[in-house]
């Protein structure tokens, strides 16, 4: 047989015998279909009408870990001892045309098959093996249901799979793509990714992955793109196929997820057409069969694409395996065969091509490029060897499990039927060699691993993946992601880290304010508010600084505050001390003064003993206002306030019993008048007792209630930390400053009555000023008050009860003093000569 026709030759199996026989069905060949019309007539046989072509030279991998696995128990004394396992292979590549005929030359044991008949007595047949593609058992396994033939996937979960109804002897072996979709997710949020289209087939499992993809998407805040259906690969893919190309083009998404098979990427060998190579991601969720297509088309397409395959780890003994495997000691696998003439050009004797040519000496599978077998790189590789393992193990079990209890599965003879299988593939368990725990029971597969491989094309139409990350998802126990982002090739036009987001991201010192039906990815950023921070890109929300802080100009932290107060050592509080402290010595003189001219007509004029009192009181004003300055505590709070009121009530009060004294002067002229008795009686000089009797009262009701504390004011200057005197009940604190009013206009509207009368030593204009002066303090403070802050505010009341004392004090006394000291002739009984004058009685 020359060369070409041992490329070409072609066997329905592969079938070595044994004591007992696996089936398995891998995807070697691709098929060229001659023509339509004939086969869809049944006027000829479906063979006759298709020619095959071994392109995918990598799939044999498969092959050689399925015929390792059997040969590693062959020789296990512990496993199966006595029983020798034997094989038979088949093409499994999906197609209508073919696979229906391979089961039924599988149940048969014949060649070629006879449907519903076999030569066997008892068969050899245990179980089919499978997986890739899986919907291999799609078409085949409701025939196998028949029979209850144990089948076993090693490819990709398929949801479609795992209705029991259907295919209630089918297990698989492979996670749910739960663990996917939370790799994939985990990927994106280390990027940064939060805009991502999504391509899945258009079938029932694309439907069920992007369920699982979508929720773990909106768990972890990353936003869909769009999302669109890939059509299943048919016979011929036209460009009306991929018209969904248009919108991925223009969606502002840079990343996208690209879910399924092959068969996926065959329908993408149109998107050159569409520009996408400098401007998309791809992140591809298995291993797609890259080397099914042309090299050129690779360099163009998926340089830069990252995709998740199932993490192998070494199998052990599998190296030597291939230094020892040739096609001597397989003779019957022609797949080997072709294969090695492939590989070495060259075939030996007693294979099926016969001797071609003198293959070198050292000739072995390892030797092979990693373009003819880069076991790496396969997917499943190793779920295919545990599978078998387990398998083994269950027929080991069902063998070797006593005489009773295979009496009671009702086999009238030692013979091995595959059905019995069953109840040992649910509960077989196995460690493998890399430690963990393998079953064919889905809920028990609980840990997945992936790696995560960038393809990178290199000169010479050379493409390889480099493992550049993996994810470890173990079920509650946790998961993690690790990826050496510098080993990352990214695709052609990105020279960094390519972004994807819907919005860019909102640095620290601002906030995110979605858009309006927009997802949540969508969004605008605008600044914190006045006295709030956000110290994180993206924040939902912006928060206060604690009381001890205040925001910095970016807003994006908190900086410590300085705790301030009308300190003594403050040039302010200084400034107004000193002024306090002076006028209190002014008043002292003043009453020292009167004190010591007590004899003086002027002093005794307007009743002497309320000049004393009104003096104190001046005095007590001046050093109250001492209580406004240094660090407020709950003692000066209170006095600062109490006394303010008491204090001012007594001077007030005191001019207005001047006022009444001196309007009872006038009217008392007449001898027997009501007026000369209330003035002799000492009448006017109650007043002030009353009055600050009614303000006292009225502060101990503040004290009882609500009295003044110490508190902080964090508003009035945002950088500071202002110690205040909270007054607490500001009704009390109005109803003192109320009464207080009340006295001073009342005193004032008297005095106002009484600036015309004659006399020398009349006060009743230096009343009325004083009370003019006093009242416009007032009047003017509390619209003053109220529009500063901080210590400013307090700078404010210590200056008003300044400048209203000083006001009383000048305007009253100062017109005395001058007298006294300049114009002494003045303060005599000669210079009271023909004006009319009264004594304090």
């Amino acid at each position: 047989m020359n060369v070409f026709d041992c490329i070409d030759y072609i066997q329905p199996s592969v079938y070595r015998d044994g004591d007992l026989v696996l089936g398995g069905f891998f995807p070697l060949y691709t098929l060229k279909h001659n023509s339509d019309a004939e086969w869809k007539f049944f006027v000829t046989s479906p063979r006759q009408n298709v020619t095959f072509n071994l392109l995918n030279f990598q799939n044999y991998g498969y092959v050689l870990i399925f015929l390792f696995a059997i040969e590693e128990i062959n020789k296990s004394p512990l496993v199966l001892p006595n029983i020798s396992l034997g094989f038979r292979l088949y093409n499994a590549f999906p197609s209508v045309f073919r696979t229906l005929e391979s089961v039924l030359g599988w149940l048969s044991e014949n060649e070629p098959p006879i449907p519903n008949y076999t030569c066997e007595t008892h068969t050899k047949n245990m179980a089919v093996i499978a997986g890739i593609p899986s919907e291999f058992f799609v078409q085949a396994g409701p025939l196998l249901e028949l029979y209850r033939t144990p089948q076993i996937s090693f490819g990709t979960f398929d949801p479609l799979l795992k209705m029991k109804d259907q295919f209630s002897s089918l297990y698989q072996i492979s996670p749910k793509h739960s663990f996917l979709a939370s790799a994939l997710v985990s990927l994106l949020i280390h990027f940064g990714w939060t805009w991502v289209g999504i391509l899945v087939p258009d079938e029932t499992k694309g439907e069920e992955f992007i369920g699982y993809l979508i929720k773990e998407m909106t768990t972890q805040g990353v936003c869909v793109a769009l999302v669109e259906k890939v059509p299943v690969t048919k016979i011929i893919n036209t460009p009306r196929d991929v018209n969904y190309f248009p919108r991925v083009l223009k969606s502002t998404a840079n990343a996208f997820i690209v879910y399924g098979e092959t068969s996926t990427l065959v329908t993408m060998r149109f998107i050159d057409d569409y520009n996408l190579i400098t401007h998309k991601i791809w992140i591809i969720t298995s291993k797609w069969d890259f080397y099914f297509l042309p090299p050129a088309f690779l360099l163009d397409i998926f340089h830069g694409a990252l995709f998740f395959s199932h993490q192998n780890s070494e199998i052990p003994g599998f190296k030597h395996f291939l230094r020892t495997v040739t096609p001597s000691k397989y003779p019957e696998d022609f797949f080997l065969t072709k294969y090695w003439l492939s590989a070495f050009d060259c075939s030996l004797a007693g294979t099926v091509c016969g001797k071609i040519s003198v293959c070198p000496p050292n000739a072995s599978l390892e030797q092979l490029t990693d373009r003819l077998l880069d076991m790496t790189i396969m997917k499943s590789t190793n779920d295919l060897y545990n599978v078998v393992h387990l398998l083994a193990q269950a027929l080991h079990a069902l063998i070797f499990m006593g005489e009773e209890s295979r009496y009671q599965m009702g086999a009238e003879f030692p013979v091995i039927l595959p059905w019995q299988l069953h109840p040992f593939i649910r509960t077989t368990q196995l460690e493998n060699s890399a430690g963990d725990h393998v079953s064919l029971n889905e809920n028990r597969n609980c840990v997945s691993r992936y790696d995560i491989l960038n393809f990178v094309n290199f000169p010479g139409d050379l493409g390889f993946p480099i493992k550049v990350g993996e994810f470890i998802a173990q079920g509650l126990r946790g998961q993690s992601l690790v990826i050496q982002e510098e080993l990352i090739e990214w695709a052609f036009g990105f020279t960094e880290t390519p972004h994807s987001v819907c919005s860019n991201s909102c640095d620290a010192g601002f906030m995110k304010i979605p858009q309006k039906w927009k997802p949540s990815c969508c969004f605008d950023c605008i600044s914190c508010p006045e006295g709030e921070i956000s110290n994180q890109t993206d924040s939902d929300t912006c928060k206060e600084c604690p009381q001890s802080q205040y925001p910095n100009m970016e807003r994006n932290r908190c900086l410590p505050r300085i705790v301030i107060f009308l300190a003594y050592d403050d040039p302010l509080g200084m400034a107004l001390a000193c002024t306090a402290l002076g006028f209190s010595l002014i008043t002292a003189g003043v009453l020292c003064i009167f004190v010591k001219h007590r004899d003086s007509p002027i002093v005794k004029a307007n009743n002497r003993t309320l000049s004393y009192v009104l003096l104190l009181s001046l005095l007590l004003c001046f050093l109250c206002s001492l209580l406004f300055i240094g660090r407020p505590n709950t003692a000066t709070c209170i006095l600062r306030q109490i006394t303010f009121g008491v204090v001012f009530t007594v001077a007030v009060s005191t001019v207005l019993a001047k006022t009444i004294t001196v309007i009872l002067a006038f009217k008392a002229l007449t001898p027997g008048r009501t007026m000369r008795r209330l003035l002799q009686s000492g009448a006017s000089n109650a007043v002030v007792p009353i009055c600050s009797l009614i303000q006292l009262i009225i502060c101990v009701l503040w004290l009882g209630t609500s009295p003044p504390f110490v508190d902080i004011d964090t508003h009035s200057e945002p950088r500071n930390i202002i110690i205040v005197c909270n007054k607490g009940s500001v009704t009390a604190f109005y109803c003192v400053l109320g009464f207080l009013g009340f006295l001073a206009l009342g005193t004032f509207f008297l005095a106002y009555q009484a600036r015309n009368l004659p006399d020398t030593f009349n006060e009743a204009k230096f009343l009325t000023f004083s009370m003019l002066v006093f009242c416009s303090v007032w009047v003017t403070f509390l619209p003053v008050y109220h529009s500063t802050q901080g210590k400013v505010m307090v700078a404010v009341e210590i200056f008003s009860i300044l400048a209203s004392s000083v006001g009383l004090l000048g305007c009253i006394f100062a017109p005395k003093c001058y007298v006294i000291f300049l114009h002494p002739d003045r303060n005599t009984s000669k210079g009271l000569r023909n004006k009319t004058c009264f004594e304090e009685k």
